[in-house]
């Protein structure tokens, strides 16, 4: 009798509960990556395992949660904190026993890829560009430029390799084959990831899928890339109902506003610390990056 009286009180007070005290409705929780992947400057602070381990965290214990969704939005960046992301997301998921669901913004390219790979299922707008699974490094020579102005390059070392790829020297084959070797390396736990992820989704040889190579959604469906075209709005409310609640989780902001920055951050940068060199080098370089791929 006392359940049945539960149930019914339930029943007439629900409707009239505010939402977030109604248990009946489903929740998907969404985490929010963006920008270039481990690359941060004082004022721009990069998208790395420290920046998103408490969201991500937070996302998967959160109340009545059916799923986890996350908003992807990055051309690639670093190898390690990609993987590093990666691999959070997908040990949160089976301790939680949670399914992670990624949607694709403008660009989910080289390690923001690989990121949305940590998903179950990805979903793409038409205009998405995903894939170049491949791997990048980029300098500049100036050797000649100092031999012009009248300086000397002086510079001392404890080992034979350890200025290989000095900017102000010039290249040297040797160390360009030791570095393609590494990147070579890179890109084969790279294929693997993609391959043990989505498996027999991939619909297309090594030779094309691998090359670093980057399509608009459509084609990266086709070739298995990705799941579905959709966006996060109507995917969850299809799926899970017009009511669903998708609360977007944050990390926890600062006094000014600004996220609170992770292991490393350089709250002192932005109180006359140097660095405006350094920020505006790093502007232009995740401009580069960006445009890589028309945006």
């Amino acid at each position: 009798m006392a359940e049945k009286f539960v149930d019914k009180t339930l029943s007439v007070l629900r409707p009239i509960l505010p939402r977030r005290f109604r248990a009946d409705l489903p929740v998907v929780p969404v985490v929010r990556l963006t920008g270039i992947i481990g690359f941060s400057t004082p004022l721009r602070p990069g998208l790395t395992l420290a920046s998103v381990a408490k969201p991500l965290e937070r996302a998967f214990v959160w109340p009545r949660a059916r799923a986890v969704a996350l908003l992807i939005n990055s051309p690639g960046g670093s190898a390690v904190q990609s993987h590093l992301v990666f691999q959070r997301i997908r040990q949160l998921s089976a301790e939680k026993k949670m399914p992670v669901i990624a949607f694709v913004e403008d660009v989910a390219a080289s390690g923001g890829y690989m990121i949305a790979c940590a998903a179950d299922e990805i979903f793409a707008d038409p205009s998405s560009i995903v894939g170049s699974i491949g791997v990048i490094g980029a300098s500049f020579g100036f050797n000649k430029l100092i031999e012009k102005i009248g300086i000397e390059r002086r510079i001392y070392t404890s080992g034979v390799n350890k200025a290989m790829l000095d900017p102000f020297l010039p290249e040297n084959p040797e160390h360009v084959t030791r570095l393609k070797s590494i990147q070579e390396e890179i890109h084969a736990t790279f294929i693997s990831l993609v391959k043990s992820r989505r498996g027999a989704k991939l619909n297309g040889a090594d030779d094309n899928l691998f090359t670093g190579e980057y399509w608009a959604a459509q084609r990266g469906m086709e070739l298995g890339l990705v799941d579905r075209i959709g966006d996060l709005r109507s995917t969850l409310r299809e799926r899970y109902g017009e009511k669903v609640e998708t609360p977007l989780v944050s990390a926890k902001t600062g006094w000014f506003g600004r996220a609170t920055p992770g292991l490393g951050g350089r709250v002192g940068a932005l109180f006359g610390e140097p660095g405006l060199a350094d920020e505006l080098i790093s502007s232009l370089e995740a401009r580069a990056i960006w445009a890589r791929y028309g945006l």
